[in-house]
């Protein structure tokens, strides 16, 4: 009997870079996992490599080091791609169907999808991925699967995630210098919606905020579609940013007040006596010098950037008219989501019902936000199947389109 397969998703980010791997049982419903390593990002600036040899060292020791815990060389990854290069944009594919008996085939589906991605962009912008909504046949809309059906006009509806040329081709470049064969890249929040969202709340209308080191995403969902995605310039770890400059200390010690001390909302029943302004008194790391700070000081730093995030967020959802209508509401993912009642001020600010999302799928159990997106990338892998073999760089546009679609099923 043969081994069931191992499957690694790498998940390239601002603040660390990751590494999953994991197989299933036959008849088994989770992932069995064997090994997760994680290292500090270096060469990256907010989602974005900018230096490929030292990206591509990195990811060279995490995988000589998961391949040492699993006892099987790691040859082959699912990755994703971040940055606020990426962006989408609404795109519609028409044809004529080919064939006499006016069935339509793959080949027609192949062309309308061509046909969509068809799009004038600037220079140095190409398209990444494309997600279809709808396929639209003889004017009749909401046909998920047109294959075998009969007419002479065939469209599609998408959506289409782009990218700056230069940037992707840093992040493929990275991974092959590690010695690794892609086996797919995805976008960051599409990764992270794959893991934590349930197939209830993608057809009600949701928002996943993912909120990383150096960026924030977010995908929006309505119908069991993907109708916006984007990526905003801020992350988590512009707070400790902030803490370092307002307490003139190092990064380390910022990222130590953070979570040890760090809140988005001050408990009411510390109002009476008012302990914000009480002083708290630690020792640099690096200095070893005193550091003294208030609560309600450390709660202003980490409002203001949250609220930043948060109203950028809102501008999205104003663009595309989804402001207070999801009925979902917002999921909450990223090692930012870690950050002790961020659950709460993200509902009061976005006005909408607000959780924390959680891996599902793997055992033992993976509770930890800030690995929702290389979650993601393994099951989309375990779902590619037959196509795991197809890359970016390759052809296969009815392959891509199948696992396209899987993204969006439980």
């Amino acid at each position: 009997m043969s081994k069931p397969s191992i499957i690694t998703g790498l998940d390239i980010g601002s603040g660390t870079i990751k590494i999953l791997s994991a197989f299933k049982k036959k008849g088994e419903e989770n992932f069995e996992v064997l090994s997760e390593s994680r290292e500090v990002s270096l060469g990256i600036r907010r989602g974005v490599v900018i230096d490929v040899n030292k990206v591509a060292e990195i990811i060279n020791s995490l995988a000589n080091r998961t391949g040492l815990a699993c006892g099987q060389k790691i040859k082959e990854v699912y990755a994703n791609i971040g940055g606020s290069h990426l962006f989408c944009s609404n795109s519609r594919g028409l044809v004529s169907v080919s064939r006499a008996d006016q069935k339509i085939s793959e080949e027609d589906i192949n062309r309308v999808l061509q046909a969509a991605q068809t799009l004038s962009l600037p220079p140095n912008k190409e398209v990444l991925e494309i997600f279809p909504n709808d396929f639209i046949v003889e004017g009749e809309k909401g046909i998920k699967d047109p294959l075998g059906m009969e007419g002479v006009r065939l469209e599609v509806e998408a959506l289409v995630v782009c990218g700056f040329s230069p940037y992707l081709k840093n992040s493929n470049q990275a991974l092959l210098n590690s010695g690794l064969q892609i086996l797919d890249l995805l976008p960051a929040p599409i990764a992270s919606a794959k893991a934590v969202l349930t197939p209830r709340e993608k057809e009600l209308g949701v928002l996943l905020l993912d909120i990383g080191a150096g960026t924030t995403s977010l995908a929006v969902f309505e119908e069991g579609n993907l109708i916006d995605m984007a990526v905003f310039p801020v992350g988590s770890g512009n707070i400790t940013n902030d803490i370092a400059i307002c307490l003139k200390t190092d990064m380390d010690t910022a990222e130590k007040i953070k979570i040890e001390f760090g809140t988005c909302i001050l408990e009411k029943k510390t109002k009476k006596r008012s302990p914000k302004n009480e002083p708290i008194r630690i020792e640099g790391l690096s200095s070893g010098e005193p550091i003294l700070f208030s609560k309600k000081l450390l709660l202003q730093i980490i409002e203001a950037r949250i609220g930043e995030i948060l109203k950028e967020v809102q501008k999205e959802l104003k663009k595309i008219g989804k402001t207070n209508l999801l009925p979902a509401g917002v999921v909450l993912t990223g090692g930012g989501a870690k950050l002790p009642k961020i659950r709460d001020f993200c509902k009061r600010e976005l006005k909408l019902s607000c959780r924390i999302g959680k891996s599902r799928g793997f055992s033992p159990e993976i509770d930890d936000p800030a690995l929702s997106s290389v979650c993601g990338l393994l099951l989309e892998g375990f779902d590619s199947g037959e196509e795991r073999n197809i890359s970016l760089s390759g052809g296969g546009i009815f392959a891509k389109i199948k696992r396209a679609f899987k993204v969006f099923i439980p």
